[in-house]
Protein backbone atom coordinates (compact mmCIF):
# COMPACT_ATOMS: atom_id res chain seq x y z
CA UNK A 1 0.00 0.00 0.00
CA UNK A 2 3.00 2.33 -0.31
CA UNK A 3 2.03 5.59 -1.93
CA UNK A 4 -1.59 5.46 -0.87
CA UNK A 5 -3.31 8.36 0.89
CA UNK A 6 -4.00 6.38 4.08
CA UNK A 7 -0.93 4.16 4.06
CA UNK A 8 -0.05 3.27 7.65
CA UNK A 9 -3.55 3.88 9.00
CA UNK A 10 -5.04 0.79 10.63
CA UNK A 11 -8.79 0.46 11.11
CA UNK A 12 -10.38 -2.23 13.24
CA UNK A 13 -13.85 -2.67 11.79
CA UNK A 14 -16.43 -4.46 13.90
CA UNK A 15 -19.37 -3.30 11.76
CA UNK A 16 -21.72 -5.47 9.72
CA UNK A 17 -24.25 -5.22 6.89
CA UNK A 18 -23.84 -2.00 4.78
CA UNK A 19 -23.75 1.14 6.98
CA UNK A 20 -20.32 0.47 8.50
CA UNK A 21 -18.76 -1.72 5.81
CA UNK A 22 -19.50 0.85 3.10
CA UNK A 23 -17.66 3.46 5.21
CA UNK A 24 -14.65 1.25 5.84
CA UNK A 25 -14.52 0.29 2.16
CA UNK A 26 -14.11 3.96 1.25
CA UNK A 27 -11.20 4.17 3.69
CA UNK A 28 -9.74 0.91 2.37
CA UNK A 29 -9.97 2.32 -1.18
CA UNK A 30 -7.77 5.18 0.06
CA UNK A 31 -5.21 2.66 1.33
CA UNK A 32 -6.05 2.11 5.00
CA UNK A 33 -5.38 -1.35 6.43
CA UNK A 34 -8.94 -2.33 7.29
CA UNK A 35 -9.20 -5.44 9.44
CA UNK A 36 -12.73 -6.79 9.35
CA UNK A 37 -13.41 -8.55 12.66
CA UNK A 38 -16.17 -11.12 12.14
CA UNK A 39 -18.09 -13.44 14.41
CA UNK A 40 -17.78 -17.17 13.63
CA UNK A 41 -20.84 -17.02 11.36
CA UNK A 42 -19.49 -14.01 9.48
CA UNK A 43 -21.20 -10.83 8.33
CA UNK A 44 -24.80 -11.64 7.41
CA UNK A 45 -24.35 -10.05 3.99
CA UNK A 46 -22.03 -12.92 3.07
CA UNK A 47 -25.27 -14.81 2.47
CA UNK A 48 -27.46 -12.03 1.04
CA UNK A 49 -28.11 -12.27 -2.68
CA UNK A 50 -26.74 -14.58 -5.38
CA UNK A 51 -23.23 -15.99 -5.01
CA UNK A 52 -20.74 -17.99 -7.05
CA UNK A 53 -19.10 -19.19 -3.84
CA UNK A 54 -20.52 -19.82 -0.38
CA UNK A 55 -20.03 -16.82 1.91
CA UNK A 56 -19.27 -14.44 -0.96
CA UNK A 57 -22.76 -13.19 -1.86
CA UNK A 58 -23.40 -10.14 -4.01
CA UNK A 59 -24.24 -7.70 -1.20
CA UNK A 60 -21.05 -8.59 0.67
CA UNK A 61 -18.95 -8.15 -2.48
CA UNK A 62 -20.30 -4.63 -2.93
CA UNK A 63 -19.00 -3.25 0.39
CA UNK A 64 -15.91 -5.17 1.47
CA UNK A 65 -13.08 -4.96 -1.03
CA UNK A 66 -9.52 -4.15 0.03
CA UNK A 67 -10.00 -5.55 3.55
CA UNK A 68 -8.61 -8.39 5.63
CA UNK A 69 -10.83 -10.73 7.64
CA UNK A 70 -10.24 -12.35 11.01
CA UNK A 71 -12.77 -14.50 12.86
CA UNK A 72 -13.07 -13.65 16.57
CA UNK A 73 -15.62 -15.02 19.00
CA UNK A 74 -16.21 -12.19 21.48
CA UNK A 75 -18.11 -14.57 23.74
CA UNK A 76 -14.80 -16.24 24.54
CA UNK A 77 -11.99 -14.75 26.64
CA UNK A 78 -9.40 -15.48 23.95
CA UNK A 79 -11.51 -13.64 21.40
CA UNK A 80 -11.79 -10.58 23.63
CA UNK A 81 -8.02 -10.63 24.21
CA UNK A 82 -7.41 -10.65 20.47
CA UNK A 83 -9.79 -7.77 19.87
CA UNK A 84 -8.08 -5.69 22.56
CA UNK A 85 -4.69 -6.50 21.07
CA UNK A 86 -5.96 -5.40 17.67
CA UNK A 87 -7.30 -2.13 19.10
CA UNK A 88 -3.89 -1.58 20.72
CA UNK A 89 -2.45 -1.39 17.18
CA UNK A 90 -5.27 0.72 15.70
CA UNK A 91 -5.74 4.29 14.60
CA UNK A 92 -9.49 3.83 14.26
CA UNK A 93 -11.97 1.49 15.93
CA UNK A 94 -15.44 1.40 14.44
CA UNK A 95 -18.53 -0.59 15.40
CA UNK A 96 -22.30 -0.63 15.00
CA UNK A 97 -23.09 -2.39 18.26
CA UNK A 98 -26.07 -1.00 20.16
CA UNK A 99 -24.83 1.20 23.05
CA UNK A 100 -26.48 -0.89 25.76
CA UNK A 101 -24.39 -3.94 24.78
CA UNK A 102 -21.00 -2.22 24.92
CA UNK A 103 -20.30 -2.42 28.67
CA UNK A 104 -20.60 -6.20 28.67
CA UNK A 105 -18.02 -6.39 25.90
CA UNK A 106 -15.74 -3.84 27.62
CA UNK A 107 -15.94 -1.69 24.50
CA UNK A 108 -17.34 1.57 25.84
CA UNK A 109 -15.83 4.72 24.45
CA UNK A 110 -14.85 5.88 27.94
CA UNK A 111 -12.77 2.77 28.53
CA UNK A 112 -11.10 2.59 25.12
CA UNK A 113 -10.42 6.31 24.70
CA UNK A 114 -8.88 6.43 28.18
CA UNK A 115 -6.69 3.45 27.32
CA UNK A 116 -5.75 4.85 23.89
CA UNK A 117 -5.72 8.68 23.85
CA UNK A 118 -4.86 8.69 20.12
CA UNK A 119 -7.67 6.34 19.15
CA UNK A 120 -10.46 7.49 16.83
CA UNK A 121 -13.49 5.69 18.23
CA UNK A 122 -16.39 5.70 15.75
CA UNK A 123 -19.82 4.58 16.93
CA UNK A 124 -22.12 3.99 13.97
CA UNK A 125 -25.56 3.93 15.54
CA UNK A 126 -29.13 4.00 14.37
CA UNK A 127 -29.88 7.00 16.57
CA UNK A 128 -27.91 9.54 18.57
CA UNK A 129 -27.22 8.51 22.16
CA UNK A 130 -28.82 11.65 23.63
CA UNK A 131 -32.31 11.03 22.27
CA UNK A 132 -35.20 8.78 23.28
CA UNK A 133 -34.64 6.47 20.27
CA UNK A 134 -31.09 5.62 21.40
CA UNK A 135 -30.39 1.91 21.27
CA UNK A 136 -33.44 1.01 19.20
CA UNK A 137 -33.14 -1.32 16.22
CA UNK A 138 -32.46 0.64 13.05
CA UNK A 139 -32.72 -0.86 9.59
CA UNK A 140 -32.90 1.05 6.34
CA UNK A 141 -36.69 0.72 6.08
CA UNK A 142 -37.12 2.03 9.62
CA UNK A 143 -34.90 5.03 8.95
CA UNK A 144 -36.59 5.78 5.62
CA UNK A 145 -39.95 5.80 7.40
CA UNK A 146 -38.79 8.02 10.28
CA UNK A 147 -36.62 10.41 8.25
CA UNK A 148 -39.24 11.56 5.76
CA UNK A 149 -37.92 9.54 2.82
CA UNK A 150 -41.20 7.64 2.47
CA UNK A 151 -43.12 10.90 2.88
CA UNK A 152 -41.21 12.45 -0.04
CA UNK A 153 -42.59 9.66 -2.19
CA UNK A 154 -46.08 10.36 -0.84
CA UNK A 155 -45.81 14.04 -1.68
CA UNK A 156 -44.83 13.21 -5.24
CA UNK A 157 -46.94 10.14 -5.99
CA UNK A 158 -49.68 10.11 -3.36
CA UNK A 159 -48.43 6.90 -1.74
CA UNK A 160 -45.66 6.59 0.87
CA UNK A 161 -42.97 4.26 -0.45
CA UNK A 162 -39.39 3.36 0.37
CA UNK A 163 -36.75 4.40 -2.13
CA UNK A 164 -35.63 1.33 -4.11
CA UNK A 165 -32.13 1.54 -2.64
CA UNK A 166 -30.73 1.29 0.89
CA UNK A 167 -30.26 5.04 0.99
CA UNK A 168 -30.00 5.44 4.77
CA UNK A 169 -27.22 2.87 5.10
CA UNK A 170 -25.24 4.38 2.24
CA UNK A 171 -25.71 8.00 3.28
CA UNK A 172 -24.66 7.08 6.82
CA UNK A 173 -21.62 5.28 5.46
CA UNK A 174 -20.52 8.30 3.43
CA UNK A 175 -20.85 10.57 6.46
CA UNK A 176 -18.98 8.09 8.66
CA UNK A 177 -16.07 7.97 6.22
CA UNK A 178 -15.64 11.73 6.03
CA UNK A 179 -16.06 12.11 9.80
CA UNK A 180 -13.27 9.58 10.40
CA UNK A 181 -11.04 11.38 7.89
CA UNK A 182 -11.72 14.70 9.64
CA UNK A 183 -10.83 13.19 13.02
CA UNK A 184 -7.62 11.72 11.64
CA UNK A 185 -6.65 15.10 10.24
CA UNK A 186 -7.39 16.81 13.56
CA UNK A 187 -5.28 14.22 15.35
CA UNK A 188 -2.34 15.18 13.14
CA UNK A 189 -2.53 18.65 14.65
CA UNK A 190 -3.47 17.84 18.26
CA UNK A 191 -2.02 14.38 18.82
CA UNK A 192 -5.31 13.24 20.36
CA UNK A 193 -8.03 10.96 19.15
CA UNK A 194 -11.72 11.38 19.88
CA UNK A 195 -15.15 9.77 19.92
CA UNK A 196 -17.28 10.16 16.81
CA UNK A 197 -20.99 9.49 16.80
CA UNK A 198 -22.53 8.77 13.40
CA UNK A 199 -26.31 8.26 13.81
CA UNK A 200 -28.03 6.96 10.67
CA UNK A 201 -31.37 8.64 11.48
CA UNK A 202 -29.93 12.12 11.92
CA UNK A 203 -27.60 11.65 8.93
CA UNK A 204 -30.52 10.76 6.66
CA UNK A 205 -32.67 13.64 7.93
CA UNK A 206 -29.89 16.12 7.16
CA UNK A 207 -29.33 14.57 3.73
CA UNK A 208 -33.00 14.62 2.75
CA UNK A 209 -33.91 18.07 4.08
CA UNK A 210 -31.08 19.96 2.40
CA UNK A 211 -33.37 21.27 -0.35
CA UNK A 212 -36.71 20.73 1.37
CA UNK A 213 -36.52 22.40 4.77
CA UNK A 214 -35.95 26.13 4.57
CA UNK A 215 -38.69 26.82 2.05
CA UNK A 216 -41.27 26.39 4.81
CA UNK A 217 -39.63 29.07 6.93
CA UNK A 218 -39.10 31.53 4.13
CA UNK A 219 -42.39 31.20 2.24
CA UNK A 220 -44.98 33.84 3.13
CA UNK A 221 -47.59 31.19 3.86
CA UNK A 222 -45.28 29.10 6.06
CA UNK A 223 -46.80 30.05 9.42
CA UNK A 224 -49.68 27.59 9.22
CA UNK A 225 -49.64 25.13 12.07
CA UNK A 226 -51.83 22.31 10.77
CA UNK A 227 -49.60 19.25 10.95
CA UNK A 228 -51.30 17.74 7.88
CA UNK A 229 -50.65 20.83 5.74
CA UNK A 230 -47.97 20.36 3.10
CA UNK A 231 -48.04 23.99 1.95
CA UNK A 232 -44.63 25.61 1.94
CA UNK A 233 -42.69 22.46 2.84
CA UNK A 234 -40.41 21.04 0.18
CA UNK A 235 -38.64 21.93 -3.04
CA UNK A 236 -41.48 22.01 -5.55
CA UNK A 237 -39.48 20.97 -8.59
CA UNK A 238 -38.31 17.67 -7.15
CA UNK A 239 -41.68 16.94 -5.55
CA UNK A 240 -43.70 17.52 -8.72
CA UNK A 241 -45.57 14.34 -9.80
CA UNK A 242 -44.57 15.25 -13.36
CA UNK A 243 -40.84 15.23 -12.56
CA UNK A 244 -39.90 12.04 -14.36
CA UNK A 245 -38.40 10.94 -17.67
CA UNK A 246 -40.60 12.09 -20.53
CA UNK A 247 -42.11 9.61 -22.97
CA UNK A 248 -41.07 10.16 -26.58
CA UNK A 249 -42.48 8.56 -29.73
CA UNK A 250 -40.21 5.55 -29.22
CA UNK A 251 -38.99 5.55 -25.62
CA UNK A 252 -38.02 7.94 -22.84
CA UNK A 253 -35.67 10.87 -22.43
CA UNK A 254 -34.50 13.20 -19.69
CA UNK A 255 -34.76 16.71 -21.08
CA UNK A 256 -33.97 19.54 -18.70
CA UNK A 257 -33.51 23.15 -19.77
CA UNK A 258 -32.54 24.88 -16.52
CA UNK A 259 -31.52 28.52 -16.76
CA UNK A 260 -33.62 31.39 -18.12
CA UNK A 261 -31.49 31.32 -21.27
CA UNK A 262 -31.95 27.57 -21.67
CA UNK A 263 -35.71 27.84 -21.63
CA UNK A 264 -35.70 30.74 -24.08
CA UNK A 265 -33.55 28.76 -26.51
CA UNK A 266 -35.77 25.73 -26.16
CA UNK A 267 -39.08 27.57 -26.66
CA UNK A 268 -37.79 29.35 -29.77
CA UNK A 269 -36.30 26.11 -31.17
CA UNK A 270 -39.70 24.40 -31.05
CA UNK A 271 -41.47 27.41 -32.51
CA UNK A 272 -43.26 28.42 -29.31
CA UNK A 273 -42.45 32.09 -28.99
CA UNK A 274 -45.66 32.44 -27.01
CA UNK A 275 -44.17 30.32 -24.22
CA UNK A 276 -40.94 32.31 -24.36
CA UNK A 277 -43.01 35.40 -23.55
CA UNK A 278 -45.29 33.71 -21.01
CA UNK A 279 -44.71 35.45 -17.66
CA UNK A 280 -45.01 32.12 -15.85
CA UNK A 281 -41.88 30.78 -17.53
CA UNK A 282 -39.53 33.72 -18.16
CA UNK A 283 -37.68 33.63 -14.82
CA UNK A 284 -36.43 30.95 -12.44
CA UNK A 285 -38.62 32.25 -9.62
CA UNK A 286 -41.84 32.18 -11.65
CA UNK A 287 -41.05 28.80 -13.21
CA UNK A 288 -40.62 27.41 -9.69
CA UNK A 289 -44.13 28.60 -8.79
CA UNK A 290 -45.60 27.08 -11.95
CA UNK A 291 -43.42 23.99 -12.22
CA UNK A 292 -46.33 21.58 -12.56
CA UNK A 293 -47.78 23.45 -15.55
CA UNK A 294 -44.31 23.65 -17.10
CA UNK A 295 -43.63 19.93 -16.73
CA UNK A 296 -47.05 19.06 -18.15
CA UNK A 297 -46.36 21.25 -21.18
CA UNK A 298 -42.97 19.65 -21.61
CA UNK A 299 -44.51 16.19 -21.37
CA UNK A 300 -46.88 16.99 -24.24
CA UNK A 301 -44.15 18.55 -26.38
CA UNK A 302 -41.59 15.77 -25.89
CA UNK A 303 -44.14 13.10 -26.87
CA UNK A 304 -44.31 14.58 -30.39
CA UNK A 305 -40.84 13.38 -31.48
CA UNK A 306 -38.37 10.53 -31.08
CA UNK A 307 -35.73 10.10 -28.39
CA UNK A 308 -32.97 10.63 -30.96
CA UNK A 309 -34.60 13.89 -32.09
CA UNK A 310 -34.48 15.34 -28.59
CA UNK A 311 -30.96 14.07 -27.86
CA UNK A 312 -29.73 15.79 -31.03
CA UNK A 313 -31.62 19.00 -30.19
CA UNK A 314 -30.10 19.01 -26.72
CA UNK A 315 -26.60 18.66 -28.18
CA UNK A 316 -27.23 21.36 -30.78
CA UNK A 317 -28.56 23.88 -28.24
CA UNK A 318 -26.22 22.85 -25.38
CA UNK A 319 -29.19 21.88 -23.22
CA UNK A 320 -29.05 19.20 -20.52
CA UNK A 321 -30.47 16.07 -22.13
CA UNK A 322 -29.80 12.35 -21.68
CA UNK A 323 -31.17 8.93 -22.52
CA UNK A 324 -32.69 6.88 -19.71
CA UNK A 325 -30.26 4.08 -18.88
CA UNK A 326 -31.52 0.81 -17.48
CA UNK A 327 -29.35 -0.70 -14.76
CA UNK A 328 -28.16 -3.32 -17.23
CA UNK A 329 -27.09 -0.56 -19.64
CA UNK A 330 -24.62 1.05 -17.26
CA UNK A 331 -21.68 -1.24 -17.98
CA UNK A 332 -21.95 -0.24 -21.63
CA UNK A 333 -22.47 3.49 -21.16
CA UNK A 334 -19.76 5.07 -23.34
CA UNK A 335 -18.59 7.45 -20.64
CA UNK A 336 -18.41 4.78 -17.92
CA UNK A 337 -16.56 2.52 -20.35
CA UNK A 338 -14.06 5.29 -21.16
CA UNK A 339 -13.29 5.97 -17.49
CA UNK A 340 -13.10 2.22 -16.70
CA UNK A 341 -15.77 2.43 -14.01
CA UNK A 342 -16.30 -1.33 -14.10
CA UNK A 343 -13.43 -3.77 -13.69
CA UNK A 344 -12.76 -7.45 -13.15
CA UNK A 345 -10.56 -9.16 -10.56
CA UNK A 346 -9.56 -12.82 -10.34
CA UNK A 347 -10.69 -14.45 -7.10
CA UNK A 348 -8.47 -17.50 -7.00
CA UNK A 349 -11.58 -19.61 -7.47
CA UNK A 350 -13.49 -20.68 -10.55
CA UNK A 351 -15.14 -17.26 -10.88
CA UNK A 352 -14.00 -13.68 -11.45
CA UNK A 353 -15.36 -10.70 -9.57
CA UNK A 354 -16.85 -7.87 -11.57
CA UNK A 355 -16.97 -4.69 -9.50
CA UNK A 356 -17.66 -0.96 -9.57
CA UNK A 357 -14.51 0.94 -8.67
CA UNK A 358 -14.32 3.94 -6.38
CA UNK A 359 -15.28 7.01 -8.43
CA UNK A 360 -12.50 9.04 -6.77
CA UNK A 361 -9.06 9.42 -8.30
CA UNK A 362 -6.17 10.82 -6.28
CA UNK A 363 -3.23 11.71 -8.50
CA UNK A 364 -0.65 10.92 -5.82
CA UNK A 365 -2.33 7.90 -4.26
CA UNK A 366 -2.50 4.43 -5.71
CA UNK A 367 -4.23 1.36 -4.27
CA UNK A 368 -4.43 -1.89 -6.21
CA UNK A 369 -7.87 -3.35 -5.45
CA UNK A 370 -8.22 -6.75 -3.81
CA UNK A 371 -11.31 -8.90 -3.60
CA UNK A 372 -13.42 -8.91 -0.44
CA UNK A 373 -11.91 -11.40 2.01
CA UNK A 374 -13.22 -14.87 2.55
CA UNK A 375 -14.36 -15.45 6.12
CA UNK A 376 -11.31 -15.60 8.37
CA UNK A 377 -8.98 -15.60 5.37
CA UNK A 378 -6.37 -13.52 7.18
CA UNK A 379 -6.83 -14.78 10.73
CA UNK A 380 -3.45 -16.49 10.96
CA UNK A 381 -1.66 -13.60 9.23
CA UNK A 382 -3.20 -10.97 11.52
CA UNK A 383 -2.60 -12.99 14.68
CA UNK A 384 1.07 -13.29 13.75
CA UNK A 385 1.28 -9.48 13.85
CA UNK A 386 0.10 -9.37 17.48
CA UNK A 387 2.09 -9.89 20.66
CA UNK A 388 -0.08 -12.62 22.14
CA UNK A 389 0.57 -15.97 23.84
CA UNK A 390 0.49 -18.92 21.46
CA UNK A 391 -2.37 -20.52 23.38
CA UNK A 392 -4.54 -17.47 22.72
CA UNK A 393 -3.74 -17.59 19.00
CA UNK A 394 -4.50 -21.29 18.92
CA UNK A 395 -7.82 -20.79 20.70
CA UNK A 396 -8.90 -18.17 18.16
CA UNK A 397 -7.76 -20.22 15.16
CA UNK A 398 -9.71 -23.21 16.44
CA UNK A 399 -13.04 -21.35 16.27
Amino acid sequence: MNGSALSGVRIIDLTTVIFGPSASQILADYGADVIKVEAPGGDSTRHTGPSAEAGMASLFLGANRNKRSIVVDLKEEAGRQVLMALIDTADVFMHNIRPQKLPGLELTREALCARHPRLIYAGLHGFGEDGPYAGKAAYDDIIQALSGAADLSRRQSGTPRYMPTIVADKVGGQMAAHAILAALYQRERTGRGQFIEIPMFEATVQFLLMEHYNSRHIAKNSLKTNGDDDEGFGYRRTLSPSRKPFRTQDGYVCFMPYSDRDWQKFFHAIGRGDLARDARFTKMSTRARHIEELYQLLETIIAENSTDYWIKMGARLSLACAPVNRLEDLEYDPHLEAVAMFATMPTGGDWDMRFVRSPIKLAESNVSPTIPPRLGEHSEEILAELDLPQEVRNAVLSV
